[in-house]
């Protein structure tokens, strides 16, 4: 039985096919809510695409998979409502040009409205913005960035951010909806061994307080559920006591990325 607060992932068999070949292909996972998972492999390997499709951002063309116990591909809009993205390259970003508090801003503003509940517009203003700067303070806690520490405080830029920082920035914009399933991409690119472990550290924070974590690395920590990638196409198993398998392909990823329903 899923947890309130995480979302588990199963799937077997899994694929995708672009118009030139599959994306992902004889997938296979069994993470419990609140696991870190890792999926692991070379860029182009067709790792995104499976982030994709397991936070129901892409339509898979075979096999099967639930998460919070919803079926993909036919519960696709309501797997999307319970997974939120982090940094995803071409699909969710930071403006640049934002300051972090825009960033803050904007997206407590869309949550609130993407809750919808009549009540609480009915609230008297001051209370909507209390509510909102209590979710802005606790997923910035969570995601451990501290406004004070940046060079200008919430007027920092996003384009003046370290890339620690600015994952740290993209975590907490994600967790102000309070999803069951966080996923990101590209977690340890351009970080130094220091940061790696430090981002790490903090993926098993978010995933210890019961949200289940998705992760795209070229290298996962040991103690993840690691689904490997391989441009080869073969199939590797996890050294984790759940096992996961996958079988990847590099040609076709591009075109499945556009061409299979992203949400």
């Amino acid at each position: 039985m899923d947890s309130p607060h995480g979302a588990s992932v199963i799937a077997e068999d899994l694929g995708l096919k672009g118009p030139r070949g599959w994306a992902f292909r004889g997938v296979a996972v069994d993470a419990a809510p609140g696991s870190l998972v890792a999926i692991e492999g070379p860029s182009g390997s067709g790792r995104t695409c499976l982030l994709l499709a397991l936070t129901g951002r892409m339509r898979p063309t075979e096999g099967q998979a639930r998460v919070g116990g919803l079926r993909l591909p036919r519960k696709m809009a309501a797997v999307r409502r319970i997974a939120a993205l982090g940094q995803v390259p071409g699909v969710s970003e930071l403006d640049p040009a934002f300051t972090v508090a825009e960033h803050l801003r904007e997206r407590a503003l869309l949550q609130r409205r993407f809750d919808g509940a009549l009540r609480a517009l009915l609230r008297p203003r001051a209370e909507r913005v209390a509510t909102a700067q209590g979710r802005i303070d606790a997923a910035l806690k969570a995601a451990g960035l501290d406004l004070e520490t940046l060079p200008k405080g919430g007027r920092t830029s996003v384009r003046d951010l370290e890339r620690l920082e600015a994952l740290r920035l993209s975590l907490a914009l994600a967790l102000i909806g309070g999803p069951r399933l966080l996923a990101v991409d590209d977690t340890d690119l351009k970080l130094s061994d220091t940061e790696r472990a430090a981002a790490w550290d903090l993926l098993r924070s978010v995933a210890d307080s019961g949200t289940t974590v998705l992760a795209v690395c070229s290298q996962a920590p040991a103690d993840a559920v690691t689904l490997r990638t391989d441009a080869a196409g073969t199939v590797s198993r996890t050294t984790s006591p759940t096992r996961t398998d996958g079988t990847t392909t590099e040609k076709g990823t591009a075109d499945a990325f556009a061409e299979t329903g992203r949400a």
